[in-house]
């Protein structure tokens, strides 16, 4: 078989050589009850025409976000994506490149990833951005570790407006280094006081805005209490639109900023691929992880682009890396600068005022729905309502009327006792008549 090519010769030879006596030897690492008992209870074989079907089958079962009134956010949002950005990512010299290790014949992807580190760090008011990441969560696990490298402590506070799964992300990278994690409950309302937790032993301090919730948050007394103990802030952000009008985490004292950056020439596509954000200040830049592009000028003086301070474990020891990651989710990254090209800063602020506009339109709309309380004291596109009732059969009786009625808090933070409260995110995509959907129907269902 073409892509079956050893023959039982050539595997008893390599199960010889690592000393493993069968195949199952090889996942004695996976526990017991993982593993199953039977084959996957899937036909042996199909034609091509009876698979397509039965995909085909499956996927019609979805609801495609253009196709309805849709108002999901939590981490990942639905905006308009020009035409253009697709036409270029496809060309062949972007979309089949590799790895610009040979910058004599990688002068374009180096260049596009020099702009899109530039545009990031603008964009967040930081000093120096990397050349991407694979999304914001483990974005935001990277500079965790990162803070830990640069303190030398290793103990990090998380807000409880973070996104959940950037908590557990942290969480995880924390439990396999034995590293301390004190994360806090949820806060609906932005009403935490993380200041008196920051001690001589933390870290790094983890902080959200806009926030899990939607909620803008201010860093400005948490960076300087953060900076008074020797401790970093990390400031995160799922929503990079909302970077064209909101004072950048730069600005307010953020050491480090991270976050996702799907919004900006990424379409929603089921859950990914994404494209990380990370910037932070011109003093951590040898700690940063991930890949980095610079600007220098050849032997003939002719400006050029070259990857730089190369810290990533293919070219040092291991132990010595500042990330494990091996790669970046460069062609997402160049569908990001191309729309932020696109846009340029005044395009991304008008963008972002009507994200804001249309937002407040729905929650002003949304709070003359008996049984319906909208919680945000501020907010920029996405906001959290308390129902009269369990949010998540809500979500599903508005999906069977062909509504996308935002996310449960249940769904995502399941032990967080907030049952009862829904997100919702409206950005430009939405016009009058599906916020009016959206409340017809809601007052309906309640």
């Amino acid at each position: 078989m073409r892509y079956l090519p050893h023959t039982d010769t050539d595997r008893s030879d390599m199960l010889a050589a690592i000393g493993a006596g069968a195949i199952d030897d090889l996942f004695t690492g996976v526990p017991a009850e993982k593993m199953l008992k039977d084959p996957v209870n899937l036909p042996r074989r199909k034609s091509e025409l009876e698979v397509a079907r039965i995909l085909g089958g499956l996927a019609a079962k979805n609801i495609p976000a253009s196709t309805v009134p849709f108002f999901v956010g939590a981490g990942a949002y639905k905006h308009h994506v020009p035409a253009t950005v697709d036409h270029l990512i496809q060309r062949s010299e972007f979309l089949t490149s590799y790895t610009p290790y040979q910058p004599e014949i990688a002068q374009g992807t180096l260049q596009y990833l020099f702009e899109f580190q530039t545009q990031v760090a603008t964009l967040t008011g930081m000093d120096v951005a990397n050349a991407s990441m694979y999304d914001g969560s483990t974005a935001c696990g990277e500079a965790v570790l990162m803070a830990h490298r640069v303190t030398k402590r290793n103990k990090a506070i998380l807000s409880g407006g973070l996104h959940p799964h950037y908590a557990e992300v942290v969480e995880t990278l924390s439990h396999m280094a034995n590293d301390r994690v004190t994360r806090l409950p949820a806060d609906v309302k932005a009403a935490e006081d993380i200041v008196p937790l920051i001690d001589s032993d933390t870290s790094c301090v983890v902080v959200q805005t806009p926030d899990f919730f939607g909620n803008l948050r201010n860093l400005k007394a948490i960076a300087d209490a953060c900076h008074a103990k020797g401790a970093l802030l990390i400031a995160v952000f799922t929503e990079v639109v909302s970077l064209g009008l909101i004072t950048p985490p730069g600005a307010m004292g953020a050491d480090i900023v991270v976050g996702e950056g799907q919004s900006i020439g990424n379409a929603l596509n089921f859950g990914g691929p994404y494209v990380g954000l990370f910037a932070t200040k011109s003093q951590y830049v040898r700690q940063m992880p991930g890949r980095l592009c610079g600007e220098t000028v050849d032997a003939e003086g002719r400006r050029g682009f070259v990857l730089t301070l190369s810290t990533r474990e293919q070219h040092i020891r291991r132990d010595k890396a500042t990330s494990n990651i091996c790669t970046n989710s460069g062609l997402c990254s160049l569908a990001f600068t191309v729309h932020m090209t696109l846009l340029g800063s005044e395009g991304l602020s008008r963008l972002a005022r009507i994200n804001h506009a249309n937002a407040i339109k729905l929650a002003d709309m949304l709070a003359g729905v008996k049984g319906v309380d909208v919680l945000n004291p501020s907010f920029f596109n996405e906001f959290t309502v308390k129902l009269n009732k369990p949010a998540a059969p809500v979500v599903e009786k508005l999906a069977a009327k062909k509504i996308l009625a935002g996310v449960p808090v249940s769904r995502l933070w399941p032990d967080a006792g907030l049952d009862d409260h829904l997100i919702l995110a409206s950005t430009e995509v939405n016009t009058d008549d599906d916020r009016a959907a959206l409340v017809a129907a809601l007052k309906e269902v309640l």
